[in-house]
């Protein structure tokens, strides 16, 4: 599969190179961040126009990843829908390709903060969920062994930008899984003050690649100055 096999919260866990997350001890596959149908809100929004296939795309991948893993659950683990509206108007080929995929495995939908409620489309809908060791929620927490998504992190590697899970002893954060999503750069402080010990990366793409993250010091703060 080209992933990266790590252990997390004395947890086995791979890292997939398409960005999903599998529990091979559970037998369960996690993603987040899908944002089906952005390309539906911002037509809705704004009038712009983008090419309507993101759905797909991301539906193709995420149907590789459950064929190569096989899980019994799957986890969403928030933002799985731009807004309540995108689910709402997902089209009839999409909604049953998604019933297809959830077919004979339990599987969790994760609130997020573009996806608030309940969605139609089978499936249980939580705040978060504990397994075994770990907690999965949309957005991190101040709790510990927790996995969540939200900040889309990214890092660069040889002067290309990859989508990547950022993890240290206690917290991993998912890399957004959808097409249309753009992303955090590990280096920011607000995402690394997330972090207590040394955070890894490990950058999707063909294979998955791990790397330590530099952290940087948080700037000094100087009165009448404001970066």
């Amino acid at each position: 599969m080209n992933g990266h096999s790590f252990l997390f919260c004395n947890t086995r866990c791979t890292a997939l190179p398409s960005g999903a997350l599998h529990l091979p001890d559970h037998d369960l596959l996690c993603v987040s961040d899908l944002h089906l149908g952005k390309s539906d809100r911002i037509a809705r929004r704004s009038g712009v126009m983008l090419p309507p296939y993101e759905v797909q795309a991301t539906l193709e991948k995420l149907e590789s990843d459950i064929d190569t893993t096989r899980p019994q659950m799957v986890i969403c683990l928030g933002d799985s829908f731009d807004d309540l509206d995108a689910a709402l108007s997902l089209l009839d080929d999409m909604a049953l390709w998604l019933s297809r995929l959830q077919a004979g495995r339990k599987w969790v939908w994760i609130e997020g903060n573009h996806d608030p409620g309940p969605v139609d489309l089978g499936g249980s809908h939580l705040a978060q969920i504990s397994i075994g060791a770990l907690t999965f929620r949309h957005i991190a927490s101040a709790q510990t062994a927790e996995v969540s998504g939200h900040y889309h992190p990214k890092h660069r590697l040889a002067g290309r930008s990859r989508p990547a899970f950022l993890y240290d002893t206690s917290r991993l954060i998912m890399p957004a899984y959808g097409a249309y999503t753009g992303g955090l750069s590990s280096d920011t402080p607000g995402l690394q003050q997330l972090f207590d010990g040394q955070p890894m990366a490990i950058l999707t793409g063909k294979r998955a690649i791990a790397v330590p993250v530099t952290k940087t010091p948080p700037r000094p703060h100087f009165r009448g100055m404001s970066y």
